[in-house]
């Protein structure tokens, strides 16, 4: 078996972990939430799965001098990461229904879903993990290679950047996640038929002896090789929210972030394997270079930087600001692992486990700690610090060491953050996300991770006002999904009945007050009540019948994640959740066609009655649902309805107008769902295997080959 076998090999297997990433992580959390606690847990299990594995796989390998069988193990382990297409989806699917214990948001649901995503994803990536000391073993043992460690990473980075843009742009879109994996698991099935067919011929063995005396043992390197996981993976978590006020938050856009992340760790990888020297000559300007790199992010998300707007500048912002870290640290973690390994699987195991380790940690506290409680900027600089520190150990001149602490200083406070565009503003941070309140009078309006969420606006009064209007008795409670800016929440509330509102930004609802004077004291009514949680694991949990659910999902229409409130799963599960003539109201903003023909069917074949109507506005949908028959009243009846609080509360903005009047402005907008339906006859009824909304590329090209 060759060095180029090992290539190859390694290439595909970075290729379908990217894809088994993406995808696992997307059905987990459909089934335990879309919360930030959430991703750390999987992406930790998923680290710690590799950590394990190459810790394990290098003490299997030691003493065994038959290649034949080193590779013979390594077939047995892309062999059962590709069993995990079909074990790991019913297993997340078997956990959802498993998971019964914690309240709202509460440590015992996140310590329940955490060991069940561990018992069911454990398995598979301590398979991922084994494969890189597996591989160096028989690769030492046949081709003598000192730096088999950065041959397999830099094929294995290949391969990830191949997996995070084809699976975005072209699998999933065209298999759904399901047949994703299925695709995956035939190059891992493939993958492991090849390898135990060479273990019938292995190359011969190399005379190189395994000794280890001459080996490093200064534990300064696994140190270093800890802290350039802690911060790679501490730094993508801040990026994000750094970032996303200017790429969006479409799949497409965090794919190109990846894309370009790995694309710099494979030049990186590249610049190291091009050196003749095997030594590591790490320096002062190194590890400096590396600190300060950690911070150009503050540089590349001033408001102020020319670049201009839409996505390829945001693309150059993202270029600048990540491309340089994620360069050198390409360069340097092969580096410290060849140079603690020389070649040797077991100690190379000991090493990428204790770099995956602090992969481990580092969203953890970026996510929980630094970002909650300092903000993205000292965050970053947490994270750059350690790399200073290691340049220190380097005894620089006095010269060299204000330089080197001279231009981190001018990018702390020489440059803007997103926010500070805004006069008036209060910011909320926490575990999830950055919520911005900003503007004066009508033209307040509410961002999340500086994505415009909403603003005031009578639509997001009527999402409320025109279901109780419609139901056929006096409601008794109600549902918001999506707290927002509290608008829904505080119509509801006007009609004098119970109302809970469930909202994933645990700061957003203190900022109630902000917009709304009355906000502090309706939180404190005995009638509301707020719960921080995902809207789709609060209708699994809860045991409330409603009579009115109106969902209004985060724009945009593509937005990463949205689907899981427009799907079919989603609405057998609200259809528990409301009384026999309840109503769901689901709100749909203008977008792709296919899209909202694609919504639209989902209600269709989930509730027997829907009637849409186009907003007061004269943009968006109301989706009025139900399992009974929904009353075809005209506007007057509907007006005559309101409770005396209601009528005040859909007059605050438009006090010249009529109760009667905005209803009419809706009935009258009213669209035929076949006609809507017409417009993308093929568009199927999104689910959470097709998020049609969300994965578009290949739609789009084909629309404009035929509009050409």
């Amino acid at each position: 078996m060759k060095a180029r076998s090992f290539f190859f090999f390694f290439l595909l297997s970075g290729f379908c972990s990217l894809v088994y990433q993406i995808v696992w992580l997307r059905l987990a959390m459909a089934s335990f939430g879309v919360t930030t606690p959430m991703v750390s847990i999987v992406l930790s299990v998923f680290m710690a799965g590799l950590a394990l594995g190459s810790w394990g796989a290098g003490l299997l390998t030691r003493g065994v001098t038959d290649v034949g069988k080193i590779i013979r193990y390594y077939a047995l382990a892309e062999f059962l990461i590709g069993i995990s297409a079909l074990a790991v989806p019913r297993g997340l699917s078997w956990g959802r229904h498993f998971l019964a214990m914690g309240a709202w948001g509460s440590l015992g649901h996140y310590l329940g879903a955490g060991l069940l995503v561990a018992f069911i994803l454990l398995p598979y990536t301590t398979c991922m993990g084994a494969t890189f000391p597996l591989g160096m073993a028989a690769l030492r043992k046949t081709a003598d290679s000192n730096r088999s460690f950065s041959y397999l990473y830099l094929a294995n980075v290949i391969g990830a950047t191949l997996g995070t843009l084809i699976s975005a742009f072209f699998l999933i879109e065209i298999l759904g996640f399901r047949g994703t994996l299925v695709f995956s698991a035939l190059l891992n099935f493939l993958l492991a038929f090849l390898a135990l067919f060479l273990s019938r011929h292995p190359s011969p063995a190399s005379n190189q002896e395994d000794s280890k005396s001459n080996l490093p043992s200064s534990p300064r390197i696994l140190l270093m090789l800890f802290v350039t996981g802690l911060a790679s993976m501490g730094l993508e978590v801040v990026w994000t929210r750094k970032f996303t006020p200017y790429i969006g938050t479409e799949v497409y856009a965090f794919a190109i972030i990846l894309a370009i992340y790995l694309a710099a760790t494979f030049l990186g990888s590249t610049l190291y394997r091009q050196r003749t020297a095997s030594k590591s000559g790490s320096s002062l300007f190194l590890w400096s270079l590396a600190g300060l790199s950690a911070l150009l992010s503050l540089l590349a998300t001033d408001p102020r930087l020319p670049v201009g707007v839409g996505f390829g500048p945001a693309v150059l912002r993202v270029v600048l600001g990540v491309m340089p870290f994620s360069a050198i640290l390409g360069f340097l973690t092969p580096m410290l692992v060849d140079e603690w390994s020389a070649g040797d699987g077991e100690r190379a195991g000991k090493a990428y486990a204790v770099n995956v380790l602090g992969c481990i940690l580092g969203p953890l506290l970026a996510g929980f700690l630094f970002l909650p409680l300092v903000g993205e900027r000292w965050s970053l600089l947490l994270l750059a610090l350690p790399f200073y520190l290691f340049a220190l150990a380097f005894k620089p001149k006095r010269l060299s060491l204000v330089l080197a602490a001279l231009a981190p200083v001018l990018l702390l406070f020489g440059t803007w953050d997103f926010e500070d565009v805004f006069i008036r503003k209060v910011i909320r941070r926490d575990y999830t996300a950055t919520a911005i309140a900003a503007g004066q009078g009508l033209k307040k309006s509410l961002l999340i991770n500086g994505v415009g969420i909403t603003k005031l606006t009578t639509i997001t009064k009527m999402m409320a006002h025109l279901p109780l209007a419609i139901l056929p008795y006096p409601p008794r409670n109600g549902l918001v999904i999506c707290f927002g800016m509290g608008t829904c929440f505080r119509s509801m509330l006007s009609w004098g009945i119970p109302t809970t509102a469930v909202e994933l930004v645990p700061s957003v609802p203190g900022l109630f007050g902000y917009f709304f004077e009355d906000g502090p004291g309706l939180l404190r009514s005995p009638l509301s009540r707020v719960v921080i949680d995902d809207g789709r694991r609060f209708l699994e949990r809860s045991e409330e019948k409603f009579d009115v659910i109106t969902l209004d999902p985060p724009p945009p229409v593509p937005a990463a994640g949205s689907s899981l409130l427009y799907s079919k799963e989603l609405y057998e599960v609200a259809k528990k959740r409301l009384q026999p003539e309840g109503i769901l109201q689901q709100w749909i903003p203008d977008g792709e066609p296919a899209a909202v023909a694609s919504f639209c069917r989902a209600l269709g074949e989930s509730f027997p009655y829907l009637r849409i109507f186009r907003s007061c506005e004269g943009w968006g949908l109301h989706c009025i649902a139900s399992m009974s028959p929904l009353q075809d009243l005209p506007a007057s009846r509907l007006a005559r309805r309101l409770p005396a609080g209601a009528k005040r509360d859909l007059l605050e903005w438009a006090p010249q107008a009529s109760p009667e009047g905005l209803f009419e402005s809706v009935l009258v907008k009213e669209v035929d769902v076949e006609q809507i339906l017409a417009m993308r006859p093929h568009a199927p009824a999104l689910r959470d295997d097709r998020p049609v909304n969300e994965y578009f590329f290949l739609r789009g090209q084909l629309a404009n080959i035929t509009m050409l």
